[in-house]
């Protein structure tokens, strides 16, 4: 054989497997591209926690345990900062910039990794993930605009944590005395804030930043701004203040943000005026600034200046109600969205009111949303229930902390009322099976019910209605 033909051949032979793959995953993201983006964030999860089991990736420079690496790395890409064990003094310098690169590629994103792994691979935009990263939220209201905007979220991402850094670095290169230090934070904070990730890089976390109004404030308007979801923020930065050029979704995002927003502080604020061992102590500016950052924080950020377990019972009931609310779709916030509870409200009050649709802002909205809608509750309020059921079982504690921590990870916040770090290796199995699914399961589950919907075109079953209520 010629040494040209065995280099064609040798080449031949490199190159089928790679081929093999490029060809699956083409026909996995073409048929499916929702288990194509779930396939991607579990692969990326089990990536980062073997980087973190290295020895170099601990300050003790032993490997850490395989549930602490893995529960981190879980922790890291679904941006949802709940951790085991203390970020500062645990992981080495490396360890930690790799939870930091976790989070900024977590942060992009389920429907976008999907549609760019689409765009890669395919060269192209096919119609059923078009229609997935719709659904996901990637969309401005045009199927054609799909692919600008999922371009346009990496440079949205990468402008405001450098503005938010901007901010920080100076910061804490004051308060700390250090530049290269101060460089740290103020870069690991941009974008843990706009993530919303809730991963801070003190050991006492912000506590002793709690009467500092340029860290806390610049924090609070990166997990707004990343709580608000790229279409809303393309919308904003397209149309600026043209409110008639808002479409339907940016609108229901904002009221209901600002409007949980609003509620959360005040319900905040009454509730532990007087508790000595969170805000009672401080002034009347500073209990405003942290019920306000306690209340943005509560529904989806994770940051606080305050332990979680030295609230008032009731304001635990209240912080369980907003993260399980959390933030806008197709953002770095959790929960079941407030699109999901804007599409719900505004059904309720459709058939109180016996229209026949609901409607708001002039368009009307289909059945179909308000069965998707339903459906992610039902799935979110289940995962919840089935976490909370099993910690109780491995601890033995009442419902209270399990709730909390289950609502937590399934929204993807981080708050914790301080029972990931005394949980077993099995409860914190647990935990990290909830992060996954209420990061990715969540979406990929309303996305594919809309896109796998069926249509009986030969017969319909006649209508039966079963009483309720």
């Amino acid at each position: 054989m010629s040494s040209a033909a065995q280099t064609e051949h040798g080449r031949g032979r490199r190159t089928g497997p790679r081929l093999y793959l490029k060809r699956w995953m083409g026909r996995l993201t073409r048929t499916s591209p929702a288990r194509a983006a779930m396939l991607i964030f579990g692969v990326t999860i089990a990536v980062f926690a073997s980087l973190l089991n290295m020895p170099w990736a601990t300050a003790s420079g032993s490997s850490a345990a395989f549930h602490e690496a893995l529960f981190v790395a879980t922790s890291a890409v679904t941006v949802t900062g709940l951790t085991p064990v203390n970020t500062a003094d645990h992981w080495s310098f490396a360890g930690e910039v790799v939870i930091l690169i976790g989070i900024q590629v977590g942060g992009l994103g389920i429907i976008t990794i999907a549609a760019l792994l689409a765009i890669s691979v395919t060269r192209n935009l096919g119609v059923r993930t078009r229609l997935v990263a719709q659904e996901g939220g990637i969309s401005t209201g045009s199927m054609g605009e799909t692919g600008q905007v999922i371009r346009t979220v990496v440079i949205v991402s990468a402008v405001v944590e450098a503005l938010l850094a901007m901010v920080l670095i100076p910061r804490f290169i004051h308060l700390n005395g250090d530049v290269a230090s101060g460089l740290w934070d103020g870069t690991f904070y941009a974008i843990s804030a706009f993530n919303n990730a809730g991963f801070v890089a003190h050991s006492e976390g912000l506590a002793g930043f709690d009467n500092d109004p340029v860290v806390i404030w610049t924090i609070m308007v990166g997990v707004f701004l990343g709580s608000l979801g790229f279409p809303v923020l393309f919308m904003l930065w397209r149309n600026r203040w043209h409110v008639r050029r808002w479409s339907l979704h940016t609108k229901l995002t904002l009221e209901v943000t600002l409007l949980l927003m609003v509620i959360g502080a005040v319900l905040y604020g009454i509730m532990e005026w007087s508790n000595s061992s969170t805000i009672g102590d401080m002034s009347i500016g500073e209990k405003l600034q942290n019920s306000l950052f306690a209340s943005v924080n509560m529904r989806s950020g994770g940051f606080s200046v305050v332990e979680s377990n030295l609230q008032n019972a009731e304001t635990m009931l209240v912080s369980d109600a907003l993260m399980f609310a959390g933030g806008g779709s197709a953002s770095t916030a959790g929960g079941i969205k407030v699109t999901t509870i804007a599409v719900i409200w505004l059904a309720f009050l459709a058939e109180a009111r016996g229209d026949a649709e609901s409607t708001a802002h002039g368009r009307t909205i289909p059945p179909s949303a308000v069965r998707v809608a339903v459906s992610v509750v039902a799935m979110g309020a289940t995962l919840v229930l089935i976490s909370t059921v099993w910690l109780m079982y491995i601890t033995g504690l009442d419902m209270g902390r399990p709730l909390y921590e289950s609502i937590s990870a399934f929204a993807t916040v981080g708050l914790t009322s301080g029972l990931t770090e005394d949980l077993p290796p099995e409860g914190l199995y647990v935990l990290a099976a909830l992060m996954f699914a209420g990061r990715v399961g969540i979406i990929t589950f309303a996305a594919s019910l809309t896109v796998r919907q069926r249509s009986r075109v030969r017969y319909r079953y006649p209508e039966g209605r079963p009483m309720i209520g």
